[in-house]
């Protein structure tokens, strides 16, 4: 097999695979060596794809330079307004905000008939129960999220017991009536939920837990996925 149909074949299972993909698995699935693997990761680096992670933690393709830009179907439209509208009901005022921009970015560049579509989509969303405001603000948590860099809060649970946390954040999640921060606790040792509005005076460090942030959060949403009331102490991790 040439160089060239190798890498493009790299491309193909890294598209086709849920990601984190791990080195040893392509080697596996192309029959390679894990070196070629590595050094195929760097060609197509310097030829453009934008791919996440490292040796020992898997990659991510990200962003593929081959790919043109795709169009969307009439269902994948309605999808779309849908997910859209529902943040624009259930997102902080900043995410409602940036969903709203993105509807109407769609809205200019999609072709006439499919942009009547969009604007007059039969799928909509409403909520009708307010949500408590989050005590911190989300656009920090989602950057520390991004950036990968642990960061620390007051917390008062429900109980009523207030602690001073410092955690690894890895995502947020939306409830029925609550958004949770999803974090590795350093003080329990732990994988934690903590509720925004339950946390207060947010802090974020310069100390990185680069790049375990994808797969800690993998393994947290399977241990909720095989018992959704299960943590460490026994209660709900959504309290």
């Amino acid at each position: 097999m040439s160089r060239t149909a190798r890498l493009f074949q790299l491309m193909q299972a890294m598209r086709q695979a849920a990601p984190p993909v791990r080195a040893e698995n392509l080697a596996q699935e192309m029959g390679v060596s894990l070196r070629t693997i590595y050094r195929d990761i760097d060609s197509l680096r310097s030829l453009g794809a934008l791919i996440d992670g490292e040796a020992g933690y898997g990659y991510t393709l990200i962003e593929d330079a081959t790919l043109p830009p795709l169009g969307f179907d009439d269902e994948e439209i309605e999808a779309l307004v849908l997910g859209l509208r529902e943040v624009g009901q259930t997102g902080d005022p900043s995410l409602a905000e940036a969903a709203m921009r993105a509807l109407g970015k769609l809205k200019g560049r999609l072709p006439p008939r499919q942009s009547h579509r969009l604007e007059h989509a039969v799928l909509s969303a409403r909520r009708f129960r307010e949500r408590p405001e989050p005590g911190v603000d989300p656009r920090v948590l989602r950057q520390a999220a991004w950036d990968e860099v642990a960061i620390s809060f007051s917390y008062v649970d429900k109980e009523g017991i207030a602690t001073t946390r410092s955690v690894d954040p890895l995502g947020i999640t939306s409830l029925d009536s609550v958004q949770c921060l999803l974090a590795f606790c350093h003080l329990r040792q732990d994988y934690r939920s903590f509720r925004l509005d339950r946390m207060r005076a947010l802090e974020v460090s310069e100390d990185s837990f680069r790049p375990k942030r994808v797969p800690m959060l993998r393994e947290f949403i399977e241990r909720i996925r095989n018992d959704p009331f299960a943590s460490a102490n026994t209660r709900n991790p959504f309290s």
